[in-house]
């Protein structure tokens, strides 16, 4: 088919996504939280939201929004401290269920996996139907539900899943991948966060299409080494292969901007910005690690990183985001201004270290 290779077609590739994790856990173990708008984390001033029930995010509640906003939009929720030694028992639970269809599992966070099921091990027919007795082993397993995409690669897998939530399965076959595509906004897509999308609005780029219509050198000359993938992923491609069980090295979040960023004020306003997003990730991974890395490109393109490790894991949002603003303090005034900012969390503890769970108390 035009636009998808051989390598990525012949691929069937099973994205699982569990539905709202840690807030369906809780609902589950307490039933007086069914039906109501629960926020996994802390309600304290400077507490962060770590996951949102689908009745919370009804209200706007979403991960990573400061608490004191969650109750301000939904002042009846209830705010329920994180259990992460339950959730990763529930996580191993769920990657034995995949271990029986395949041995190409790549977790993404404790409540996402890739599956590479090409290899039809148990014989029944089609991914769709591996996708939908898994989604229903776990059902029977753990009383939750988990959402899946089935396609051809792990980009429009990932689209998929996404597409009928929550508890649903939506499988995008080869010919079907690129205008699946076409018609989804540029927000959707995996690595397009809300400064790239809005750079891509002000280009007259807001759906698959237009992204589309777009050449590579174009797109490497506004979106630099990012553009491969970007015209690659308009185009239904994505040759990456399932990765098995490998290893977190780093967890963080970057973000490129539309113009240079000159002023302190504005550069430490963006940075927070990036660490919300990065504490996000590290939150929902469920992992914890003692370096920050401050990552940052002035506007003649040289990058440099900056990191401080620390004897004891980072405790939370709130030293995490401290870390990085001492870290980009120093640096201060930087010549011409920044036009990329990132933060990392690595020298990630191994599962014997692991004893206390990281707590989102932002």
């Amino acid at each position: 088919m035009a636009g998808v290779s051989d390598a990525s077609s012949t691929r069937k590739i099973i994205h699982i996504d569990m539905d709202a994790f840690y807030a369906s856990v809780e609902q589950r173990d307490q039933p007086e939280l069914r039906g109501r708008p629960v926020a996994v984390g802390s309600a304290e001033a400077r507490g962060v939201v770590a996951a949102a029930s689908y009745e919370a995010r009804a209200f706007g509640v979403r991960s990573a929004l400061p608490s004191a906003t969650a109750l301000r939009r939904c002042p009846h929720i209830v705010f329920v401290r994180p259990r992460f030694d339950v959730y990763r028992a529930i996580s191993r639970q769920i990657r034995a269920i995949f271990a029986h269809y395949t041995e190409l599992i790549e977790p993404l966070a404790l409540d996402e996996a890739y599956l590479d099921v090409t290899e039809d091990r148990c014989g029944l027919g089609s991914a769709r139907a591996i996708a939908a007795e898994i989604r229903a082993r776990i059902r029977a397993e753990t009383a939750l539900t988990a959402s899946a995409g089935v396609s051809y690669n792990k980009f429009i897998a990932k689209l998929a899943s996404d597409q009928n939530k929550p508890d649903g399965l939506c499988v995008i076959p080869p010919a079907k991948g690129p205008s699946f595509v076409a018609a989804l906004p540029v927000s959707r897509f995996h690595g397009v966060g809300p400064v790239t999308a809005r750079r891509m609005a002000a280009l007259g780029i807001e759906t698959g299409e237009d992204l589309r219509g777009q050449s590579r050198e174009f797109l490497r000359a506004h979106f630099g080494s990012h553009a491969d993938y970007l015209y690659g992923a308009a185009r239904g491609i994505d040759e990456r292969p399932v990765r098995a069980d490998r290893p977190t090295k780093s967890i963080g979040a970057e973000r490129t901007y539309g113009h240079n960023l000159t002023d302190a004020g504005e550069i430490m306003a963006a940075l927070d910005h990036v660490a919300e997003a990065a504490w996000e990730r590290v939150v929902r991974s469920g992992e914890r690690g003692r370096t920050v890395t401050l990552k940052f490109r002035r506007a003649d393109f040289r990058t440099f990183t900056r990191a401080r490790s620390l004897v004891d894991p980072v405790a939370d949002k709130a030293q995490f985001a401290a870390i990085g603003q001492a870290l980009m303090t120093r640096e201060l005034p930087v010549a011409g201004g920044v036009r990329l900012l990132g933060l990392t969390l690595s020298n990630i503890l191994d599962a014997s270290e692991r004893a206390q769970p990281v707590l989102p108390l932002g």
